[in-house]
């Protein structure tokens, strides 16, 4: 059971990492950028350009998302166990919610 809520914890870990990165990402822009950015997806999935600012952040999360290039859960789990320390700063904590 201990090894089933490690990895239960690690997942949720892996989850706060990549949500940090996207925030912080999507934070750097200006509104106009994430409207463009918006709209760029809505193009690019044959979608209707964003009508409210919570679809343009919706819209704009996903290219940010792409754009990353995140790790997938495999090889991020694996660099987290070697060295914690490396990823734990990026955490927003989220993951406890989740313990």
């Amino acid at each position: 059971m201990a090894d089933r809520d490690g990895e239960s914890v690690l997942r949720a870990k892996y989850r706060d990492y990549c949500s940090a990165r996207v925030a912080d990402a999507l934070l750097s822009l200006s509104p106009e950028e994430v409207f463009a950015l918006a709209e760029a997806e809505a193009r690019a999935s044959n979608r209707i350009a964003p009508n409210s600012h919570n679809e343009a952040i919706r819209l704009a999360t996903g290219r940010i998302r792409d754009r990353l290039e995140l790790p997938d859960y495999g090889a991020w789990a694996e660099e987290y166990v070697k060295d914690p320390s490396r990823f734990d700063p990026y955490l927003m904590g989220l993951w406890k919610s989740e313990e």
